[in-house]
């Protein structure tokens, strides 16, 4: 099988068509998780009320009310959120070449709940615009902490040690971090945030976030010509004339940016960043103009999914979404993990 097609006796899609499909069936995958995950919750709602109350919304009836001020947000804002952690996650894989990045386990996440936690402890009346200011300066300096521990030793930056870096440096701010809620007794307020969750997701969270993800995500368009030459390694993207270090440094800053407003709005939901783009990639290749798009479309499907199924196993209790992405992640981190060794 080449590239371009299939051979030409084949009836099946041809090659360039392929990821094209993926992408579209990618989408009508999400509308059709959205509409679900509207529609169905601890009561039970029929279409018809779904449909009212999205085009004739009438605050005196309780469905509608149900519909448009807890479903909706919360589910609109799970979309948009599981699509920034996971093009966070491809581009921080792209650029580090590093299978195993992803703002959770680089650490990125653990700088951002520092951030919130300060602010629960200082700063309880802080507007969510100021929140979400504090999350991106945490992810930032725990992102430049990092980066410094792991080519402060002899050898330079190595994938291997940017990961053991993070997981120190994760540690270290995560325990910081339970010391301030017991210390300023927060630990009842922070600890379903810090499981993770959609439920607090309010309209007023999404007008603030909607234009800082979506100005992000577009920012990757430009850039994901360079992350895929970059992925293939320094010296192949040098070569082809991409300056590295400025292409890096974008991308690093774009990855700070979701991860840090997603762990303000959600709290630390894990291997969203690093399972939906190893599955992008073997769905569509290595190209990073279609992984990206791709990871943001199943990265929403995923969190959206979790997030029905949080609410939806056991009602009326939730569970943590969190532990519901964390059942899909933590098995495939320890393939990716196992793959990585059996490769040295």
């Amino acid at each position: 099988m080449t590239r371009s097609s299939l051979p030409s006796g084949d009836r099946t899609v041809p090659w360039r068509t392929l990821p094209y499909l993926v992408l579209a069936a990618s989408l009508l995958g999400l509308i059709l998780s959205l509409f679900f995950a509207v529609s169905f919750g601890a009561k039970e709602l029929t279409n018809a009320s779904v449909w009212q109350a999205v085009t004739a919304y009438d605050p005196a009836l309780p469905a509608h009310q149900i519909i448009r001020e807890l479903r909706l947000p919360r589910v609109l804002g799970a979309a948009l959120l599981g699509a920034a952690y996971a093009v966070a996650g491809a581009l921080m894989q792209g650029v580090t070449r590093n299978p195993l990045a992803d703002p959770g386990i680089l650490g990125i996440n653990s700088g951002a709940m520092l951030a919130v936690a300060l602010s629960f402890a200082f700063f309880p009346n802080l507007p969510y615009a100021g929140m979400i200011a504090l999350a991106f300066g945490g992810a930032v300096c725990s992102t430049l902490i990092i980066y410094l521990l792991a080519s402060s030793v002899p050898g330079g930056l190595t994938p291997l040690r940017l990961t053991v870096a993070g997981s120190v440096v994760a540690a270290l701010l995560g325990s910081l971090c339970e010391g301030i809620a017991i210390y300023y007794e927060l630990s009842q307020d922070l600890a379903f945030w810090y499981a993770g969750g959609a439920a607090g997701v309010k309209w007023m969270h999404l007008k603030l976030l909607l234009p800082v993800i979506l100005a992000a995500l577009l920012f990757t368009v430009p850039l994901a010509r360079s992350v895929s030459l970059l992925s293939l390694g320094e010296e192949t993207a040098s070569g082809l004339g991409i300056r590295t270090g400025r292409v890096r440094v974008l991308a690093m800053a774009t990855a700070v940016l979701l991860a840090g407003a997603s762990v303000s709005a959600v709290g630390p939901v894990g291997f969203v960043g690093l399972v939906v783009p190893h599955m992008a990639r073997k769905l569509i290749g290595g190209d990073y103009r279609l992984i990206l798009p791709l990871s943001a479309l199943l990265g929403a499907l995923l969190l959206v999914l979790a997030d029905l199924a949080a609410r939806t196993v056991n009602p009326p209790r939730e569970l943590a979404l969190g532990v519901m992405v964390a059942m899909i992640g933590v098995p495939f981190f320890l393939y990716l993990a196992r793959q990585e060794r059996s490769g040295l």
